[in-house]
Order: structure tokens, then sequence, then C-alpha cells
């Protein structure tokens, strides 16, 4: 098996990058999909989430409220830190384990994790790390148009990340999704071919 982190800022096109590695026969192991099930209805991080913000975000079904969530847990940087201090370690240790269970596999395993850093190389026993890498404008204007974001919430969000060339630095490989469609496919089937042969 080759364990390859997949990270990249907000708007820089990781997870079109990360389907297409999948199309190419990458395994997916996604942070943000494992995110959703830690905290679901008894999941390793649902009880201690309605213990330290309350019951008001329980929706009506038993799942946590997420909008309810973010509105509590990014009031400041005690409650966001709280709130993280809960989800990650729960999140590291699932990813762990879908990893640690592809180990004697022949397979590239992708693991998609947003907030990646040098630690992630230890825990999570990554040989590779891939950068999705654009310029912030064009990432910016993403936000705009694929995700309808607005304007203040999407720069706040690209200006609470790390730096891209404090993103870069952790690299193997940087991959620039800085085009289109056409130029993303052409630049993953050069990272695959990559891949395939250090694999």
């Amino acid at each position: 098996m080759l364990a390859v982190g997949l990270t990249g800022g907000i708007g820089s096109g990781k997870s079109a990058v990360a389907e297409l590695l999948v199309a190419r026969g990458a395994v997916l192991i996604d942070a943000d999909q494992v995110a959703r099930e830690v905290v679901a209805p008894g999941g390793a991080a649902y009880q201690a989430l309605i213990d330290r913000f309350g019951a008001g975000i329980v929706a009506p079904d038993g799942t946590i409220d997420r909008p309810a969530l973010a509105a509590v847990a990014f009031a400041d940087d005690a409650t966001r830190a709280d709130l993280n201090a809960i989800t990650h370690p729960a999140i590291g240790v699932a990813m762990i384990k879908a990893r640690d269970a592809l180990e004697d596999t022949d397979d590239i395993v992708v693991l998609a994790i947003p907030l990646l850093t040098a630690q992630h190389r230890d825990t999570v026993k990554l040989r590779l790390v891939v950068v999705v890498d654009c310029p912030t404008d064009i990432a910016l204007e993403r936000l705009l148009t694929q995700r309808g974001m607005d304007r203040a919430d999407a720069e706040a969000r690209i200006a609470a990340q790390i730096s891209r060339e404090e993103r870069i630095k952790e690299a193997d490989y940087v991959l620039d999704n800085s085009g289109d469609r056409t130029q993303l496919e052409a630049e993953v089937s050069t990272l695959w071919e990559w891949l395939v042969a250090r694999a």
C-alpha cells in the first residue's frame, strides 16, 4: 500500500482531484466524510459534543444540527478549540483504522485531509503528501460561483487558513489547479503516473 496525503486550501479543487484519482483506481479515505460519521448518533464524538455545547445542537431527528453547532462552536477561539479537541482525535483514530485496514493491499490509498500538517506524516503514516494549489483569487472566484458563498464569508475562510507557502512546504508533489477541467484531467494523469511509479 502507498499512503498518500492529499490537501489543499478551500476552493483549490482538492475534492475534484480526489474524485479523478479514485476514477484511476485510488482508494479514498476522506476526512470530511469521516468527520460526518464521528458526529452521527452513536459516533465517537456525538455525545461529547452535546455534553459540551448543549441539547440546542441536536436536530429533531436526533442528528447534530451542523449550522447550530457552527453557530456556537465558532463563536470564539476557545469554543472552536473545544470543538477541535472533541472531533479531531475521533477523526484521526477513524482515519488511522481505515488506513490500517488497507495495509496489506497493493492499493494507492489517498487520505484527503484539509488541515494536513507535518505531524500527519507520522500519525497517519503517510509516505507522500500531494498539495493541490491555485492562486487565491481563483480559489475565491470558485467559492463565489461554484459554492455560492458570499464574498465576506469566502474571504474570511481563506484568511483563516495557513498560507499557500506553508502548505507547499510540506509537499512531495504540488498539483497546479489554476486552469480548467481539461487541464486538471491532464495534471491528475501526470500525478497518477508519478504515484504508480512510487507504489
